[in-house]
């Protein structure tokens, strides 16, 4: 396993399409939630995986501040394959590039409720109250390093 950090135009098409494919898989087929993954905020993101060959077994976007919010941000988090701690890794590994690239003192998400436990872990704290996103309900976290 290998972790791969690529910023938007570094990506080849064949790991693009990879990311979209799996996004859109989790997020908008198997969560039957349609909205609009691609929003104009992977060109500006370092792109963070978990790679076994040439199959990405986790990943997420790391965006700057400004972009989502006043803080540096996670997103798109996803792993392809559950209970085998593919996402903690990617999600340290998102951490890392925060904190490396974008000289991050503190990390801020939109976490599915459903998904809190697993970023509380690590160390986000859930902030403000529970909103709908795209019928989906979400919490704000953060994340002080």
């Amino acid at each position: 396993m290998e972790y791969v950090v690529k910023r938007y135009d570094e990506l080849t098409l064949d790991e693009l399409y990879e990311i979209l494919r799996i996004r859109c898989a989790v997020f908008i087929v198997e969560q039957e939630c349609p909205y609009q993954d691609i929003d104009g905020k992977d060109k500006g993101a370092f792109h963070v995986y978990l790679k076994e060959g040439n199959r990405i077994l986790a990943y997420l976007r790391v965006l700057d501040r400004g972009v989502s919010f006043s803080e540096v941000s996670l997103g798109r988090v996803i792993s392809t394959e559950r209970l085998k701690g593919y996402g903690r890794m990617v999600l340290e590994e998102g951490i890392r590039v925060a904190k490396e690239r974008f000289n991050a003192d503190a990390i801020r998400i939109e976490a599915q409720v459903q998904a809190s436990g697993f970023y509380e872990k690590a160390g986000f704290i859930r902030e403000g109250d529970v909103f709908l996103e795209d019928g989906i309900p979400h919490i704000e976290m953060i994340l002080e390093l």
